[in-house]
């Protein structure tokens, strides 16, 4: 089954959230989804579905700025007016506060993909106590110079329009591996109908604001701060979980070196799966079945659900 309703941020934004459930079952755990970039909660749909087949319910909301969360905003590609990736992250928090109220006594496991994953590091800074594991999907390594100079120039364009400049540094070069390319967006996935239906949707591919790249650009240098990844439980499980042909992992180098930085920091359950010739969104790829599998096995052998 599934239901949606609306939750109230500190400074009066409505979050939409989705749950994905059995009725009248206790869940053996929950998993709470945090999207990409440019997409929404819907998408996840396939996976959420397999996920309570094993018992697993779903938690996941569209982020400020996508989805039915920024249609009501009235901006699409647009956080807040300021501390933009710091609120979006604390949406996070109060749905897992929401969860733990629904399902007391319950394994949460936040699961991120892409800037999804990059909320869910910054979350991990604050509040790894409050989860029994997270899952990265396509993360990557972004060297704070690269950062810095990205967020000085994206607060010198206008803040609540469009920028493609920002979007053609961003995304630019994602696409230079795959050949033949069909389309603007074949990093994202193999699999041409997944390509196809991410471009007739309206709330995905879109180009975001100067200001949603500020944010993000703070996020990046946020989740990298070594003095605040030293506050992370040393023995919460962490998956990181990509495509070698992954151009946001840096085909794979990215996710050893994020590897490297949580070991750095003093982890000490850190679990790396790669998938060959995975490109981006490895729950949309020909293969998804697949690793969809291979996260409920890692939660499973975690935690002996």
């Amino acid at each position: 089954m599934e239901k949606t309703f609306w939750m109230r941020a500190d400074d009066n934004t409505a979050i939409y959230v989705k749950k994905w459930y059995t009725d009248n079952e206790k869940p053996k755990a929950i998993v709470q989804l945090s999207h990409g970039m440019v997409e929404h909660i819907n998408r996840y749909d396939a996976f959420a579905e397999y996920l309570l087949g094993q018992n697993i319910f779903v938690y996941g909301n569209d982020h400020r700025g996508h989805g039915n969360t920024g249609k009501e905003q009235g901006l699409l590609g647009y956080f807040a007016e300021e501390d933009g990736f710091a609120k979006t992250t604390e949406d996070l928090y109060m749905i897992t506060n929401q969860i733990k109220s629904d399902h007391p006594a319950t394994p949460v496991f936040l699961f991120g993909h892409s800037m999804g994953s990059f909320l869910a590091r910054n979350y991990l800074q604050n509040y790894s106590r409050e989860i029994d594991g997270i899952i990265l999907s396509g993360t990557g390594y972004f060297p704070a110079l690269q950062s810095h100079a990205g967020k000085l120039l994206a607060n010198l364009l206008p803040p609540k329009e469009e920028s493609k400049l920002m979007n053609a540094l961003a995304f630019g070069k994602y696409n230079k591996k795959i050949k033949p390319k069909n389309t603007a967006f074949d990093w994202l996935s193999s699999d041409e109908k997944v390509i196809q239906t991410y471009m007739e949707d309206p709330h995905a591919g879109f180009i975001p604001t100067a200001r949603f790249f500020y944010d993000l650009m703070d996020g990046l240098i946020t989740m990298n701060d070594p003095k605040q990844n030293r506050s992370i439980r040393k023995n919460i499980p962490m998956l990181l979980i990509s495509g070698d042909a992954d151009p946001v992992g840096n085909y794979a180098k990215g996710i050893w070196k994020t590897a490297h930085l949580y070991e750095k920091s003093g982890l000490e359950k850190i679990t790396t799966m790669l998938f060959s010739e995975g490109r981006h969104e490895l729950l949309n790829e020909s293969n998804k079945e697949e690793v969809y599998s291979a996260i409920y096995r890692w939660i499973r052998q975690n935690f002996k659900l």
